[in-house]
């Protein structure tokens, strides 16, 4: 025992100030402390316990004990006995024989005998920060009350530093997060900008300490049961889960779609499809207005520290941002998608007023010197077959481009395939023409109907019409889809009945609150007008 400290422990003291002062990496701060302590009092053992927001150990520093000593103990202590006295009472604790003591939990198997226990709070302000533990072995000097003096006159000095350490490191974090939340809003806000998630998480990811930053989507059902799928990954094993769907039962990020609220997790339940093992995690829902769009999910490991109140704060406000890229992305898509449309209505029409009518005009004129040159009115007449031909594959080539290119089942793809199939049957291959956002409007039944009453027009025709010349026109707005089918064919034979499939057509476009005509086409040949509103008819309520 020692009843006043000696020159060499005041010297190490002094010496440790300007040691643990001086450095401004909280985790380093940390160990430096306890390595000081250890050092002061001659302990086997020295640990700094931080106490998180809900009174228990959030983080738990240790000297003196080997990396395969601490595996072989497993999880690191969790607050309770004795270190839960600490806690609990914000006081110092001092025993000669720790086992003795009544609020001793015992120690888990693998763990090293100790005897000797010293327990002194680090405070900062009114909170107490953390607890400094300090323990001797089987046989060893007790710690005396001039030990626990040095040792809180230590913890008085480690509350300055770690004060300081978290001031800098939360100013470091404020600056990161600006930049961060500026480089996102600029994204946002560019044209130029590809993949405006991908560009988030990795914000997050630079911000907030994690593994793995994932943006979920809500991706409809398979078989009843709802589905996610991980939009945007960043971090350990992003690659291979980018595009992975799967149930969003039982899962963190479904439980921050289906409430809205965040959540989160220590490890307790996992998301193995999303990354292998128990993590600590936290999910927040991406908001759109009131309409929930997925969640914006951070993953750490289960020895990382907890999240804090900043961590929170952060992820919060680039959950904001992730909605407005969401909505941003589907905004520019649809866009894009409507811009190619248009665009290739106008080289349609282009090639229709200008490259086809000239050859056509140029089919005319020969065929005007065949007439006055009977000797190669058979040369001239290949010649023309050939531009008439020509004019045909255009009309059909033009309309084969790709208005939609990350997919190939758009309704324009589908009807060009009808006229492709149905071309063999006619005397030309059908002229299809489109007006309208087709592909953003045409979708579902709606867009199967459709298909049907090109298909069987076109049938009609091959087989009744005799016609030379077949246009298919097809009309999208907002209220409802027009399909006009146009022949210069023999036209409809008086007291015509409707066969069976044109009968389809009409109910069809009955049940769908639309219409079915069939008409003689004025010039000569038939019209057939087949429409339905876009959104499906509302029914009384019986």
């Amino acid at each position: 025992m020692h009843d006043s400290p000696d020159e060499p422990r005041l010297r190490r003291l002094v010496e440790a100030v300007p040691d643990v002062i001086g450095e401004l990496d909280l985790a380093t701060v940390l160990e430096r402390i306890v390595h000081a302590a250890v050092d002061l009092v001659d302990a086997r053992w020295g640990a700094l316990g931080v106490i998180g927001p809900d009174g228990s150990l959030a983080q738990f520093v240790h000297v003196g004990m080997s990396a395969s000593d601490a595996r072989a103990i497993g999880h690191l202590p969790e607050g309770h006995g004795v270190l839960g006295a600490v806690i609990d009472t914000g006081e110092p604790i001092r025993l000669e024989h720790l086992a003795d003591d009544p609020r001793s939990a015992g120690f888990p198997a693998a763990h090293p005998s100790m005897d000797a226990f010293l327990g002194v709070p680090i405070r900062i302000r009114d909170r107490v920060f953390g607890n400094l533990y300090l323990t001797g072995e089987d046989g060893g000097r007790a710690f005396s009350e001039e030990d626990q003096r040095l040792v809180g006159s230590l913890a008085a000095v480690a509350a300055i530093a770690i004060e300081n350490a978290r001031l800098y490191e939360e100013s470091v974090r404020r600056e990161r997060w600006s930049t961060a939340l500026a480089e996102v809003s600029a994204a946002l806000l560019s044209e130029d900008t590809v993949d405006i998630l991908a560009v988030l998480a990795e914000r997050v990811a630079s911000v907030i300490d994690s593994e793995l930053v994932c943006v979920i989507v809500a991706d409809g059902e398979s078989d009843g049961v709802p589905m996610l799928r991980v939009d945007t990954a960043r971090g350990v094993g992003a690659d291979a889960l980018i595009g992975r769907r799967y149930p969003a039962e039982g899962t963190l990020s479904g439980r921050a779609i289906a409430t809205g609220v965040t959540v989160s997790t220590d490890g307790e339940i996992g998301e193995s499809v999303v990354r292998d093992g128990p993590s600590a995690a936290i999910a927040l829902p991406v908001h759109s207005g009131e309409k929930v769009l997925g969640a914006l999910t951070v993953y750490r490991a289960t020895d990382a520290p907890r999240f804090t109140d900043a961590d929170r704060a952060m992820a919060a406000e680039f959950a904001l941002q992730t909605g407005v890229a969401i909505e941003l992305t589907r905004g520019r898509a649809d866009r894009q998608r409507l811009a190619l449309v248009e665009e290739r209505a106008r080289i349609a029409r282009d090639l229709h007023d200008h490259v086809i009518q000239r050859l056509f005009g140029t089919g005319l004129a020969l065929q005007a010197v065949a007439a006055r040159a009977p000797e190669t009115a058979d040369a001239i007449a290949a010649q023309v077959d050939a531009i008439d031909s020509a004019i045909g594959e255009i009309r059909t080539a033009i309309f084969a481009l790709a208005s939609r290119p990350a997919s190939d089942d758009s309704i324009r793809h589908r009807l060009l395939d009808v006229a492709t199939d149905a071309a063999p049957g006619l005397a030309n291959p059908p002229l299809v023409t489109f007006s309208g956002p087709v592909d953003l409007l045409v979708r579902g039944g709606v867009a199967d109907d459709v298909l049907a009453a090109v298909r069987e027009s076109l049938a009609n025709a091959a087989r009744h019409a005799a016609a030379s010349r077949v246009e298919v026109a097809v009309t999208a707005d907002e209220d409802q889809v027009t399909v006009t089918v146009d022949d210069d064919g023999v036209g409809l034979p008086e007291g015509s009945r409707r066969a069976s499939g044109t009968r389809n057509l009409a109910e069809r476009a009955q049940q769908r609150g639309g219409s079915y005509e069939l008409t003689p086409r004025p010039g000569g040949g038939t019209r057939v007008r087949w429409s339905a509103p876009i959104a499906p008819p509302e029914r009384s309520t019986p």
